[in-house]
């Protein structure tokens, strides 16, 4: 398969697969010695449909990376994905719980402002300015 055909076949752009060629993410089919164009497996449509889920799931590339490689391993354990599936679950409750201080801070400026006169006394703005919000973000949201 040519490169435009594993892009449309994996629902993706031709620069999406390139980019993951760099990343090391898929094999770039070697050029063939004749000319033309690189031939590319199908397995490849699949490997792309993984990697976009992950993403979806909130993984990061070094973290889907870490997956196709426990994916590929032989002595490779379930457990061993769980593990990373339960960490990641960790990680986006700790993003809800910051987007939700987020979301009060948010509230709390917005009834205190009037909505009129100069931006330049704009009480959401004054209180970005003196750092006068209250929040506390995990580290992971600072």
């Amino acid at each position: 398969m040519r490169i435009s055909e594993i892009a449309r076949e994996a629902g993706v752009g031709v620069e999406t697969v390139r980019f993951y060629e760099q990343r090391g993410l898929i094999r770039q089919p070697a050029k063939p010695t004749t000319g033309g164009y690189r031939d590319y497996p199908s397995a490849a449509v699949r490997r792309i449909r993984f990697i976009r889920r992950a993403q979806q799931l909130g993984f990061s590339l070094a973290e889907i990376v870490e997956l196709l490689e426990l994916e590929s391993g032989h002595d490779s354990a379930c457990v061993d994905v769980r593990r990373r599936a339960e960490a990641k679950l960790e990680e986006v409750l700790t993003k809800i719980g910051d987007l939700g201080q987020i979301k009060g801070a948010l509230e709390t400026l917005i009834e205190a402002c009037p909505g009129k006169g100069p931006a330049r006394e704009c009480s959401i703005l004054e209180a970005i300015s003196n750092g006068d919000l209250q929040l506390n973000p995990t580290k992971n949201g600072e």
